[in-house]
């Protein structure tokens, strides 16, 4: 059956996914048309393509365990000069995210792993650019803002093409999800400065 490259995140919901894609790929990175807008819980991990069963059935053991929680975007950040990224901050809803990808990567579980950096939960908005356009995206984004509440998670498998695509969603409290529809204005909010 072979190996396949798989990932599990929270995905950024509309409008805001598409809204962040758009400045990512505005900022020239290459790598956006191809990466859902998303907060990492692991990180691109090659699995057997015989696993993957196991892989969702644990999945949905995570997603039965976890709950909703208020997820909010606020100003940048960057990992450089250890890692060219800039990316946008998570301000409420690490701790969340900091227990479930723990509770994803768990050594009894099908995708164990250790990471390569201490796990930090953040929307990447530019990766390995040059540094000109690197220090653009931490400037324009600086004042970007969204809030909606997170209701689950999604596990994704890269394409040969190096696109990601969604293969299943996770509720918290165990359901599977349809795709994330726009939350009600109430819930969703998002502030981007004028270019």
């Amino acid at each position: 059956m072979g190996t396949v490259t798989i990932g599990v995140s929270i995905a950024v919901p509309e409008p805001h996914g598409s809204l962040l894609q758009e400045r990512r790929a505005g900022f020239g990175d290459p790598a956006a048309c191809g990466i859902p807008t998303h907060v990492t819980l692991l990180p691109p991990t090659e699995v057997d393509a015989s696993a993957l069963p196991a892989v969702e059935a644990h999945l949905l053991e995570v997603a039965a365990a976890g709950r909703p929680f208020p997820m909010r975007l606020c100003g940048t950040g960057t990992f450089r000069p250890l890692s060219p990224v800039v990316y946008v901050r998570v301000v409420e809803g690490t701790e969340a995210c900091t227990w479930l990808q723990k509770q994803v990567r768990d050594a009894s579980g099908p995708v164990a792993r250790e990471l390569n950096f201490p796990y930090h939960p953040h929307v990447t908005v530019a990766h390995a650019i040059d540094d000109a356009a690197m220090d653009r995206a931490y400037e324009e984004l600086a004042r970007y803002e969204a809030q909606w509440p997170c209701t689950g998670f999604a596990l994704y498998e890269q394409g040969p093409d190096s696109v990601w695509r969604k293969l299943r969603e996770y509720a918290f409290g165990g359901a599977i999800v349809p795709p994330q529809a726009s939350a009600p204005a109430d819930q969703d909010t998002t502030t981007l400065p004028a270019r």
